[in-house]
């Protein structure tokens, strides 16, 4: 009877995997993310709107130049795995003094994930066609607050 138990648990939890793989790849983003952490007790600057499907879709950039799961120095996070909060992996929410971090930090660091992927890539753009939209610059991707 214990067996059985255990059987039908298991069967379960893989039902629910299944089903929420499903829905994953299904594509159930919405086009517009904004970029707020819990992990601050108070924002500096306002969040950043991301334009989840402009990326994807119009711009044609890869799932794995933003999500990734490094194993042995390469990427093997692929469409349709599980997508986790940044901060679940970049959990160190310094705000100062950032480029003196000691390297691991650094990489744990969120403030210098975004930056250095976000912005390291907007100004790669800018650099390759100066007319790009692509914004380089603090206002233009946190506004400022509304008061």
């Amino acid at each position: 009877m214990e067996s059985k138990k255990g059987f039908l648990v298991m069967l379960a939890i893989s039902l629910v995997f299944v089903t929420w793989g499903i829905v994953v790849k299904a594509g159930d983003v919405p086009d517009v993310i904004t970029i707020k952490s819990s992990i601050y007790e108070k924002h500096r600057k306002s969040p950043v709107e991301f334009t989840h499907k402009k990326h994807a879709e119009d711009y044609k950039i890869a799932c794995t130049e933003c999500h990734h799961v490094y194993k042995d120095g390469k990427n093997v996070w692929k469409e349709g795995d599980p997508v986790q909060k940044c901060e679940e992996c970049h959990n160190d929410p310094t705000t100062k003094g950032l480029k003196k971090l000691p390297p691991e930090q650094q990489k744990r660091n969120l403030e210098l994930a975004f930056h250095n992927n976000c912005v390291g890539c907007h100004k790669k753009l800018k650099k390759e066609n100066k007319d790009t939209k692509a914004p380089t610059t603090c206002k233009q991707c946190h506004p400022k607050k509304k008061k």
